[in-house]
């Protein structure tokens, strides 16, 4: 077990005051195997202060001085990576493979990524009689959730690092375990103190505290629409620059002219990634109406490849949720499915056979779905796909677009200049053609309601900084 008493605040372990622990627990066993503070309004200020007189040296250091700090906390992760990776499998219930790979594979590439672009990113510009600068926003509050917890500290950690900025981080609760041995890692490698907080606890205390506090300068958020949209309220009393990485229902646009095998297969474990827990996870699958039968045969036969079982086995394919009521919100979902008219063409809400104890649920597929269904608009976040049939280029792309979201897509064609033609007309923020690879150089992030701002690459650096003119 795991037990964390103490918070780091100013480059060291403070205790909390007075407050009882929150309990983590194991997604496949439903045992405890972890407990942090629960940090309120008096932590986070003093969180916040350690942050504020850490910023002048910060922000004065050279970007290659900064790039150094960087440099030894990439090897500290790297070197921590296994055992991430089996704490993330216990919290999250990825299967402990893709957890290597994922969980513990992305942070200390992402964190790479900012130490390349310091090589020779320009901090100042010249243009015309003004010289532009380019300056660290502040104090900024990171507040991370739960289904890719240290990928989604990192992803605003580095960026803001590299700019120059200081950090009060406030993980997820449920999944907070990753966060304080970076805390630890930051400690070892000598970063100095007061760059980097961190503040655990629940949203309302520990929270919206941060997004409150009048000298955060930033707040930058991935979560859920609902929370993100509260957090845009609170920022706005303070006017705060917000970056908001929220929900998504993805598209995945297969043209009749495409290798359906290839695109029904890449849809499906797209799908059921992290069992669901994805936010730009492809669970709307469109397909022309010809092609419907053999498409939904096809996911149903792939589906029944995703064997759930104990994510530290090397053959599970599907591990848990995250937690009992992530469980109950995604079976609520497979019953309005059904209710709604929707055909279950496999899965169901049932606990997969022999997997009564964890927070399992069985890899799902519906049919005969129409765009006003509830699981064809709100997101899910678990192992579910529902299918879409289309008439027309037309209409496929009016399905696609059909959503409050906009986070990812996927655009699938024999003919590489169409599907790009047609991945234009989508309303997402990154779309994959034809099975695109992810890019950490890429600029990550939604339209409409999925969010507010990028990540990674140059965009994601740029959100943490304010920009001046002198004019000369």
């Amino acid at each position: 077990m795991q037990v964390y008493d103490k918070l780091y605040i100013g480059g060291e372990w403070i205790e909390a005051s007075h407050r009882a622990g929150i309990e983590v627990i194991h997604a496949a066993t439903e045992e405890v195997i972890g407990v942090i503070p629960s940090a309120g309004r008096e932590e986070v200020d003093a969180a916040v202060n350690a942050a504020r007189q850490a910023l002048p040296a910060w922000a004065n250091l050279s970007p290659a001085e900064r790039r150094e700090h960087l440099v030894r906390l990439h090897a500290g992760l790297t070197a921590s990576g296994a055992a991430i990776a089996r704490t993330i499998s216990a919290e999250v219930g990825m299967p402990l493979k893709l957890s290597e790979r994922i969980q513990a594979g992305l942070p200390p590439l992402i964190l790479e990524s900012y130490i390349k672009l310091l090589e020779d990113y320009p901090f100042t510009e010249e243009v015309g009689n003004s010289l532009i600068l380019k300056e660290p926003r502040g104090v900024v509050g990171c507040i991370t959730p739960w289904n890719y917890p240290l990928h989604q500290v990192v992803a605003k950690i580095a960026p803001a690092l590299a700019a120059g900025c200081t950090l009060v981080v406030k993980p997820s609760e449920q999944a907070p375990l990753s966060a304080f041995r970076l805390a630890e890692i930051a400690q070892e490698c000598g970063l100095p103190p007061g760059v980097f907080n961190l503040v655990s606890g629940y949203g309302p205390e520990a929270g919206e505290a941060l997004v409150r506090h009048p000298e955060v300068r930033m707040i930058s958020f991935t979560g859920s629409t609902r929370a993100g949209r509260r957090i845009s309220e609170l920022a706005a009393a303070t006017a705060k620059r917000i970056t908001l990485e929220m929900g998504g229902k993805s598209p995945s646009l297969i043209l009749p002219d495409a290798d359906l095998g290839k695109a029904v297969k890449a849809t499906v474990a797209s799908c059921f990634l992290n069992s669901g827990q994805t936010c730009s996870a492809l669970t709307r699958m469109l397909v022309h109406k010809s092609q419907y039968e053999q498409a939904a045969a096809l996911a149903v036969e792939i589906a029944g490849g995703f064997s759930p079982g104990d994510p530290l086995a090397p053959d599970t394919r599907l591990g848990p949720l995250v937690s009992a009521a992530q469980r109950e919100r995604v079976r609520d979902y497979i019953r309005q499915g059904q209710k709604e008219g929707a055909r279950l063409l496999c899965g169901g809400e049932e606990p997969p056979v022999g997997l009564e104890r964890g927070f399992y649920v069985q890899p799902t597929v519906f049919g005969d779905v129409n765009p006003h269904m509830t699981i064809a608009r709100e997101e899910i976040f678990g192992p579910v796909l529902v299918i879409l049939a289309y008439e027309d280029e037309e209409q496929a792309i009016a399905i696609a677009n059909d959503s409050d979201y906009g986070l990812a897509a996927a655009v699938w064609s024999g003919d590489a200049a169409r599907a790009e033609q047609l991945a234009r007309r989508i309303e997402a923020g990154q779309v994959d053609i034809n099975g695109g690879r992810f890019n950490p150089l890429a600029p990550f992030g939604g339209f409409k309601q999925s969010g507010i701002g990028r990540e990674f690459g140059r965009w994601g650096l740029e959100e943490f900084f304010e920009i001046k003119s002198l004019q000369r």
